[in-house]
């Protein structure tokens, strides 16, 4: 369809218009008819017929008498005679699965009791070596304690000897160095030379400045001293560290030895155990088997 619009025209009105070649008829709905059919209905499909067989041969007849076929006096003999050695032969079975459970049961009882025997030697195996290991830690523990309040004594012992001998090495020459200056004088010679001899003080000037040349020469020798002093105490620091150092060496290889020979011990055990148990196993199937043999037997 083509829109067609009158736009130059103020009363037009728009409407759509067909313009292909072939005219429809436009409805809202489109035609309807309603139209029926009718089926027959669905039937069953007939049961088919029994097969019978078409007859062959040739019919005949006989009469039997009594006692012609079946005598129960003579023929019940055989069925009572089968009937009690059955009987007899489960009973026999039944005693011997009885007998054979029993032993069963009697050798799972042993072998109950056996390998709680094992579990608790294992037990007790493992208790003692707990306890071997918890010793072992122990005594290690309280030689490292030992060997850590030897060396706290030492240090101890070497630094009082050090300071003792330092001390009192100062002090003596602190003293001396004191003397020689003329720090300890006399109280009447200081007044005298105050107060009665001021005159005397160019003297006295004089004796001063010697007195500065020698503390000069004092105190050069004291730092000397000193300082060779301080030398041989660090060279016997060092010594003593060295011979701490090579205690604390062969103490540590000691222990190291001492791990490596108790871990040798434990595996040796444990080799020991198992060729123990494999063994017990062994034994074990062995007699199992030959008692099967015998309640087969």
């Amino acid at each position: 369809s083509l829109f067609v619009g009158c736009a130059l025209f103020m009363n037009c009105a728009d409407m759509d218009v067909q313009t292909e070649q072939y005219l429809e008829e436009i409805s809202d709905r489109p035609a309807e008819e309603t139209l029926g059919t009718q089926t027959d209905e669905l039937m069953d499909r007939p049961p088919s017929p029994q097969f019978i067989p078409k007859k062959l041969g040739e019919d005949k007849e006989t009469q039997i008498e009594e006692g012609d076929l079946f005598d129960f006096d003579y023929e019940v003999g055989p069925v009572l005679d089968v009937l009690t050695g059955k009987t007899l032969e489960q009973a026999l079975m039944e005693v011997l699965e009885e007998e054979e459970l029993a032993a069963i049961r009697a050798h799972e009882e042993e072998f109950d009791q056996k390998r709680a025997a094992e579990l608790a030697e294992a037990q007790r195996m493992e208790e003692a070596e707990r306890r071997r290991v918890e010793e072992k830690e122990n005594r290690m523990k309280q030689e490292r304690e030992r060997v850590e309040r030897e060396k706290q004594a030492t240090h101890k012992v070497a630094a009082r000897g050090f300071a003792k001998r330092y001390v009192g090495t100062v002090m003596s020459d602190v003293f001396d160095a004191l003397s020689e200056e003329g720090q300890f004088f006399d109280p009447l010679v200081k007044e005298m030379e105050t107060s009665v001899l001021p005159w005397l003080l160019q003297g006295v000037d004089e004796s001063v400045q010697r007195m500065q040349a020698a503390e000069a020469v004092s105190d050069k020798c004291v730092q000397t001293v000193v300082s060779l002093r301080q030398q041989r105490i660090e060279a016997a620091k060092a010594a003593f560290e060295a011979r701490v150092a090579e205690r604390e060496a062969a103490a540590e290889a000691a222990r190291k030895a001492a791990e490596e020979e108790a871990e040798r011990k434990r595996q040796e055990e444990e080799a020991a155990k198992a060729a123990a148990e494999a063994e017990a196993a062994a034994e074990g199937e062995g007699e199992g088997a030959a008692e099967g043999e015998e309640a087969a037997e």
